[in-house]
């Protein structure tokens, strides 16, 4: 289970990096309607998953401004 999150993780963010396409535009690209890739993201969304990583990305910010 590791090994996979890893690599759709990894798979995910090279996309991003090599295309310069906004995420968004990718999940649009490679989620089906009714698919399971497209279920787990409403999981995600549902479960405010992108607030949770914006939050965290902040307070790692602000600590680091603080050292």
């Amino acid at each position: 289970a590791y090994e996979f999150a890893a690599q759709a993780v990894l798979g995910s963010a090279k996309l991003v990096l090599e295309t310069g396409s906004h995420p968004g535009e990718l999940k649009d690209m490679v989620c089906s309607p009714g698919g399971t890739t497209i279920q787990g993201i409403k999981m995600l969304e549902k479960n405010n998953f992108r607030g949770t990583v914006m939050n965290a990305v902040i307070t790692c910010v602000e600590k680091s401004r603080k050292m």
